[in-house]
């Protein structure tokens, strides 16, 4: 059963956090960030349902930067708290718990803060860790929300068939080094993109891509696509946006279908770019759609055994960038724009 706040004594311990020190608009920097140290009780306040976790591993994800921007709501996330901790997924130990599903002790990931402790007064954003024979880091990458995402992304809005021409952008990110991974398995033909040499090696070496090219040495990603795709793409798996998206879009295939996953090269900008080739879409009957991985939750109990079941098969290899202690976590997240990671960013901040 869940632990009862009244009778227990609140041990005080030290807190430390990340928290935005002003919105940003361009390039964000580590200075947009501070670590900040403040206290916390280790138990649930009386008469609140919550759950109190202790934070043991940070994710870092492309997302958290429109977070960081003021902007229009419209349904989105809002801009991140001045002041305040960080917010995004992270893996933890349950410490204290009023939620009936949760009991101290517990491994869960899910929505927390980039803190040493966090209460988490929404326990619904939770979920129990099942496989803890595998690295529980694995719940910030593979079995977590890039996982979900690329799983997700590709079968639900992608639809691949056997034989399909696969074309995957930031291949081999988070999310990427899933989809070439996953796209194989369903007997696609998969070509991606990244920003090195080293990752295109990884690419073909690690994770099974049939082909990849660094796309900071190509002068014409036109010609590139069609070097590698000489037949065209039936489905465009889009981590990046801008200039990629527009020249994916001429070299699509009729019924071709474009999965919108994420627009990493535009965050950053104050002025985005332009698509030049949307007309494309009329004439091919190019199916263009937006994921946000929140609408698929109801797949995840599904997938994670899915996924499990890969890695322990080994069809599903794993690579992560971890960097050690949550003083680190700034320049970890800033890293991601440049792309100085290699495989799934992550901070560890304690052991379990």
């Amino acid at each position: 059963m869940a632990g009862s706040s009244e009778e227990k004594v609140a041990l005080v311990v030290q807190n430390k956090k990340v928290v935005l020190r002003s919105h940003v608009t361009g390039f964000p920097n580590e200075d947009d960030m501070e670590i900040m140290v403040d206290t916390t009780k280790l138990c649930v306040p009386a008469g609140m349902t919550a759950v109190l976790i202790k934070n043991l591993y940070l994710s870092c994800d492309p997302w958290m930067r429109f977070r960081m921007s003021k902007h229009e709501d419209g349904g989105l996330p809002p801009a991140f708290v001045i002041g305040e901790a960080l917010v995004n997924f992270t893996v933890g130990k349950v410490v204290d718990s009023t939620h009936p599903e949760f009991n101290a002790g517990d491994l869960v990931w899910g929505m927390s803060a980039w803190e040493e402790y966090t209460l988490v007064t929404q326990p619904e954003s939770l979920h129990k860790i099942n496989h803890t024979e595998l690295p529980l880091s694995y719940y910030t990458g593979v079995l977590g929300m890039p996982g979900l995402t690329a799983y997700a992304c590709f079968f639900e809005v992608g639809k691949p068939k056997k034989g399909d021409f696969v074309f995957v952008s930031a291949a081999s990110g988070a999310v990427g080094q899933l989809v070439g991974q996953l796209a194989k398995i369903a007997g696609c033909y998969v070509v991606g993109s990244a920003g090195s040499d080293e990752k295109v090696s990884l690419l073909k070496a690690k994770f099974g891509y049939d082909d990849a090219f660094n796309y900071k040495m190509e002068t014409d990603l036109g010609a590139a696509l069609k070097r590698c795709l000489p037949g065209g793409i039936d489905i465009y798996f889009d981590n990046v946006g801008g200039a990629t998206l527009d020249a994916a879009l001429l070299q699509m295939r009729p019924g071709g279908r474009v999965a919108v996953c994420g627009m990493i090269s535009q965050y950053n900008l104050v002025e985005p770019y332009g698509l030049r080739n949307l007309f494309c879409i009329m004439p091919k009957a190019i199916r263009v759609e937006g994921f946000y991985f929140t609408f698929y939750m109801h797949v995840y109990a599904r997938f994670e055994e899915e996924m499990a079941g890969y890695i322990k098969d080994g069809k599903v290899t794993v690579v992560e960038d971890v960097v050690e202690g949550i003083d680190s976590a700034p320049a970890a997240l800033i890293g991601l724009f440049s792309g100085k990671n290699v495989g799934k960013q992550l901070v560890a901040i304690a052991r379990a």
